[in-house]
């Protein structure tokens, strides 16, 4: 990870950060820049979420558990909802268990079916992170109000 990337400070053009003059086209460009914005992005986040011990995508689970609000989810409606549809959701929900940030249980209707449910100290963890996580978003993300709804707007019509 860079230094400015660690403060924050902006990166400037696509073609300056991976030192490449010229894309085959605009559509190469738009996929190398996402992609590049992604990383960009997920190395802060895993910054802030390495001293609570916890991986992007094991925080990820936590959020959509805390959106059940209370209700139980499956592995496989958690799966479904990750933002990261490569990763694996059982082994994840595994390394929550193991500390006790998530609880599991066969479903009573279905054995072969495992219930999901955040726990007290996991929706506790989330509180604590939820104001660093604004922080840290506000200061990375280097546009203004609508900017954001321009580019979430263009980022939707994207995935079309």
């Amino acid at each position: 990870m860079y230094i400015h990337q660690l403060k924050g400070e902006p990166m400037g053009k696509i073609e300056e950060a991976i030192k490449q003059s010229e894309f085959k086209d605009s559509y190469n460009k738009v996929v190398v820049n996402l992609l590049y914005t992604h990383s960009y992005l997920v190395s802060f986040q895993t910054a802030v979420l390495k001293p609570m011990d916890l991986s992007p995508e094991q925080y990820n689970v936590l959020r959509i558990l805390r959106g059940q609000q209370g209700k139980p989810a499956t592995i496989a409606a958690i799966q479904d909802r990750m933002l990261n549809t490569m990763s694996n959701a059982s082994r994840l929900v595994d390394k929550l268990k193991a500390k006790e940030l998530v609880e599991r249980e066969e479903c009573p209707e279905n054995r072969r079916k495992v219930d999901v449910i955040i726990t007290e100290k996991g929706l506790r963890l989330l509180e604590l992170l939820e104001p660093q996580v604004a922080a840290l978003n506000k200061k990375v993300i280097h546009l203004d109000e609508a900017e954001l709804i321009q580019l979430n707007g263009l980022l939707d019509k994207l995935r079309g």
